[in-house]
């Protein structure tokens, strides 16, 4: 964990407030089964640092504040993507940063969100588990690992870029 100095808060609230922003302007497809939350490719930040993990948190739970799903989705939806950016900082410590390891980090929302969103569901709107589990994780992973690792793969290998967003 990185040191709380103003760039770190700042860096962070900037991160919390696009995400709650991006998934309130696609609201139509950020909740339910069919879910396209495209705010979801800022969880790749935490693939270039690590000191992201509270601010995407934070705007995951922030954001859930408005889903249809209430507390519930605040505590499950926040908690799949925790153990996502959890997983995308494993990925990035363990095979650095490198293309592959940016595409195997990014299957780490398809996977928490798909199971854990998809169990919500289920219990929530009594749907079919196995088809909410599936749609859920094929909309995560065409938003973080198709859009996403499309975008990130540039940015990645920009030094002013990487410079410019890392936590200092």
């Amino acid at each position: 964990m990185k040191k709380i100095t103003t760039d770190y808060l700042v860096k962070s609230a900037i991160i919390a407030a696009l995400y709650i922003a991006v998934t309130l302007v696609f609201q139509a497809v950020s909740y339910g089964q069919v879910q396209f939350r495209i705010s979801e490719i800022f969880v790749l930040f935490a693939f270039i640092d690590p000191a992201y993990l509270f601010g995407l948190t934070l705007g995951c739970a922030v954001a859930n504040l408005f889903s249809p799903f209430g507390l519930i989705d605040v505590v499950f939806g926040t908690a799949a993507t925790f153990l996502a950016l959890l997983f995308i900082i494993l990925v990035r410590r363990k095979m650095g940063k490198s293309l592959k390891s940016l595409f195997i980090a990014s299957l780490g929302p398809v996977i928490s969100n798909g199971i854990i969103i998809g169990f919500q569901l289920n219990y929530m709107l009594n749907l079919p588990l196995i088809p909410s589990i599936i749609f859920v994780a094929l909309g995560e992973f065409a938003v973080v690992s198709v859009i996403g690792v499309f975008v990130f793969k540039s940015l990645i290998v920009k030094e002013k870029f990487i410079e410019l967003i890392t936590i200092k």
